[in-house]
């Protein structure tokens, strides 16, 4: 059998034209479009991967989240707790406090109240006993029992010291000062003669006397100078100068 091979060339061109015309108007379009799918599967696939893994994020988001929430929760309720705690030994000690403070207030109104007490007590008992002696004394005393007390404070104006003397005399060197004097009952001559060269020579000056009597002294004399009051009476019951200068209320 003879071969033409001016056919078999023509075949091979034939299929090698064929082949050609099938590549370029079925393999590649086929080809185009199994890209696109496959491009399209990929992307795809990418997006729900993308998906997924933004998925997972935000739920790693949300249990980071709600961990810190609850550590947050944790860490509030502890805070809370200690300042309830804080709180509450506050309002004890404010308490304790409050209540020891009512306590010292009762002990002071208590001691104040009793001390009132002894202190009523103690006036009652002297004024009792002052109007018990005021009764006796007043039976006992006389003129000559009033010379003896202004004798007695003669001789308590010559031991003042000179401060004592420098106070009244200036008090006397005031202008309208005068010395009143007030007995229990009139003085002799001679006793007003001592009590007053007494005072001039402590006053450093003669002074206009005004002499009145008040049966309330009982017995001795009382000498008002200014401001200031010389005791030597029995219903003062003072001694001189043991309380008998002070000032004239």
């Amino acid at each position: 059998m003879e071969v033409d091979w001016t056919t078999f060339a023509l075949e091979i061109i034939n299929f090698l034209i064929l082949v050609w015309i099938l590549k370029r108007f079925f393999y590649h379009p086929v080809l185009d479009v199994i890209a696109r799918r496959r491009a399209g599967i990929e992307k795809e696939m990418a997006d729900a991967k993308a998906v997924e893994e933004k998925a997972q994020a935000l739920e790693q988001q949300y249990e980071n989240r709600l961990a810190d929430w609850e550590k947050e929760r944790e860490g509030a309720r502890a805070k809370l707790g200690e300042e309830i705690s804080r709180e509450r030994e506050h309002q004890m000690a404010a308490v304790a406090a409050a209540v020891e403070a009512e306590r010292e207030r009762n002990r002071v109104l208590d001691e104040r109240h009793r001390q009132e007490l002894r202190r009523t007590a103690e006036e009652q008992a002297l004024a009792q006993g002052a109007a018990f002696s005021a009764r006796v004394l007043s039976r006992l005393a006389d003129a000559g029992l009033d010379e003896r007390i202004v004798e007695t404070m003669v001789a308590d104006l010559q031991r003042l010291t000179l401060e004592q003397r420098q106070t009244l005399a200036t008090s006397a060197a005031e202008a309208g000062v005068k010395m009143h004097i007030v007995t229990a009952r009139p003085l002799r001559d001679a006793a007003q003669a001592r009590l007053s060269a007494a005072m001039t020579e402590v006053l450093q000056r003669a002074l206009p006397q005004e002499y009145a009597i008040d049966e309330s002294l009982i017995g001795g004399v009382r000498v008002t100078i200014g401001p200031w009051v010389l005791h030597a009476n029995l219903s003062d019951d003072l001694q001189f100068f043991a309380g008998g200068v002070r000032r004239a209320s």
